[in-house]
């Protein structure tokens, strides 16, 4: 076949009326994926201010709704939404994995992003501390599954990897860290043809989350860079001492987790119970903090990388409620309140070194732990350079996620995700490639 020939067949496979309306299909599946993180965000945010407004109003609050609010999400998810538990993340590398359509799909159901975005509502409603991101990463995949089905489009690992890497990017509103994310957490490997759906995915979620709520920085702006010897100390401390907090935190998630399947397995009913417990975990943690560790630890956060007070153990204490949240079972993700125990580590790791480089060391914290919570170091200092604006501390952020995930394996050899996913697949799938080793 001649060169000519060749462009020319190309050409008419690229305007066809098939091939049109694919691409129209899958461009309206990235759309619909950014105006659903959009409405989400806005819900979440409605829901921590109603608690906010509750427990302002009448501070014991907690003790009875966190409890019973915990039980109640797992419950309905137990019940009507199996699938929802939990972030959303391991569900999508699982189906990626599972080579049977129906298999896929019991994972990626339609009706889960009614229970995973009701839940984690929900969740935000009674003082979980809980974050969408993870979410919805889970109903991105889910959109672009129903895309492949509605449009005939054949690439299912491709789509759920470009549903997942959108909504990462709209609900950041962070591109490069959609595209990363899915490279290096989702897939594990570079592939040419699905990371570029991933790119397109991105870039349509990207512009319509923007052409909503404009564009912006998740955790506010920060121009902290490092200086002297003193600040290059820092980014020492808070990538070992965060990477392993952070392996600390994903080994004691999955024990927790192992030893609380194998209890409730006797008596199903026994679930209920132990979401209370944890729900009566959060909400003292909450009280003891003034309220502190509810919701995503947003407003925290950004306090401490914008270099306002944050008490020095918001940190340990945002760890323990996000530790009780996520092993409980209930639907909700580690994104955001894991950036923002992070934070507030840092902020605690400058006090007791004496650095007054605050901004600086709550952002440094951040990459540490969260790289160290997820192993994935890329994800995690592109993620916190495009959520801070700050473009000028790229080495010092690469460096301290690196030492956090090199800190974090010496706790927790197994990434946390990848761990988390083999629940959700027969034993005969699990291989060397789900598991990350």
């Amino acid at each position: 076949m001649t060169a000519s020939r060749f462009r020319s067949l190309r050409r008419s496979r690229w305007l066809t009326l098939r091939s049109w309306r694919q691409r129209l299909v899958f461009w309206g599946g990235a759309i619909a994926i950014g105006c659903v993180s959009v409405a989400f965000a806005d819900a979440a945010n409605a829901a921590q201010a109603a608690f906010a407004h509750g427990i302002a109003r009448f501070w014991l609050l907690p003790v009875i709704v966190t409890p019973i609010g915990f039980a109640v999400c797992a419950g309905l998810t137990q019940k009507f939404f199996r699938g929802a538990e939990g972030s959303g993340i391991p569900q999508a590398i699982a189906a990626r994995h599972l080579i049977r359509g129906p298999d896929r799909y019991r994972l990626l159901a339609p009706k889960l992003i009614i229970g995973k975005i009701g839940a984690t509502l929900l969740g935000l409603l009674c003082g979980a501390s809980v974050g969408r991101e993870g979410p919805t990463v889970q109903v991105g995949a889910i959109i672009m599954m129903q895309v492949a089905r509605f449009g005939g489009l054949r690439n299912e690992r491709g789509l759920i990897l470009a549903g997942s890497a959108a909504g990462i990017a709209a609900a950041f509103n962070a591109p490069l860290a959609g595209i990363v994310f899915a490279i290096e957490e989702m897939s594990r490997s570079f592939e040419q043809r699905t990371n570029g759906l991933a790119l397109y995915a991105v870039i349509f979620a990207g512009l319509t989350s923007l052409g909503l709520v404009g564009n912006y920085t998740y955790f506010g702006v920060t121009s902290a860079t490092v200086v002297d010897w003193q600040d290059w100390s820092m980014v020492i401390a808070c990538g070992v001492i965060g990477g392993l907090a952070g392996g600390a935190f994903g080994r004691l998630m999955l024990e927790v987790m192992t030893l609380a399947r194998r209890w409730i397995a006797g008596a199903p009913r026994r679930n209920l119970l132990f979401a209370l417990a944890c729900g009566v975990i959060v909400a003292i943690t909450g009280i003891l903090t003034h309220g502190a560790t509810f919701g995503t630890g947003y407003a925290q956060a950004r306090a401490a990388i914008e270099g306002h007070p944050v008490s020095w153990g918001f940190g340990p204490a945002k760890f323990v409620a996000t530790l009780a949240t996520a092993v409980s079972g209930i639907p909700g993700g580690i994104f955001a309140p894991s950036l923002a125990v992070g934070a507030g580590l840092g902020r605690t790791i400058g006090a007791l070194c004496g650095s007054g480089a605050f901004s600086l060391v709550a952002v440094l914290g951040m990459a540490g732990y969260f790289a160290g919570v997820v192993q994935a170091p890329l994800t995690a200092f592109v993620i916190i350079m495009e959520m801070t604006g700050n473009t000028e501390n790229v080495i010092p952020l690469m460096l301290a996620s690196m030492l956090g995930f090199g800190a974090s394996k010496l706790v927790a050899p197994k990434p946390l995700y990848h761990a988390l996913a083999k629940s959700f697949l027969p034993p005969k799938i699990v291989a060397p490639a789900v598991t990350g080793d």
